[in-house]
């Protein structure tokens, strides 16, 4: 059964909808959330729970539902992501195989086009993203 999301009002909300998601591993209802979900709203609603399961499971959503389809959406939500409490701890603790999959995710949107960034945008955030 497919997990229902709903747009988060607040940090609780969404802290409840990601701890339902991330159980299942639902990539699916992850990038549901996150096309619903304002992506400056981002630092706000995390509050100061951003782990390293969140994190991976936002870019492999991104990369495998959003970015085709709105890959400017999925460069706001890298952007605002990066300026998430507990980012640069988070960013600092995954594995090799997971900065891979990241890599991924800029790839693709470096292949994309969108008016909602330039590639001089793009790299800038790789570095914030320390790639």
């Amino acid at each position: 059964e497919k997990l229902r999301v709903w747009e988060p009002t607040n940090a609780y909300d969404f802290g409840q909808i990601m701890n339902a998601v991330n159980a299942n591993k639902d990539k699916a209802a992850c990038a549901d959330l996150l096309t619903i979900t304002e992506p400056k709203t981002l630092p706000v609603l995390l509050s100061n729970k951003l782990e390293g399961e969140i994190l991976l499971i936002f870019i492999q959503s991104l990369e495998h539902y959003v970015a085709r389809k709105d890959p400017g959406l999925a460069y706001q939500h890298l952007f605002y992501l990066s300026k998430a409490e507990r980012f640069k701890v988070v960013l600092a603790l995954l594995s090799k195989n997971e900065k891979e999959e990241v890599q991924q995710l800029f790839d693709l949107l470096s292949e994309s086009q969108s008016d909602q960034y330039a590639l001089e945008d793009l790299e800038s955030l790789k570095k914030v993203y320390e790639l």
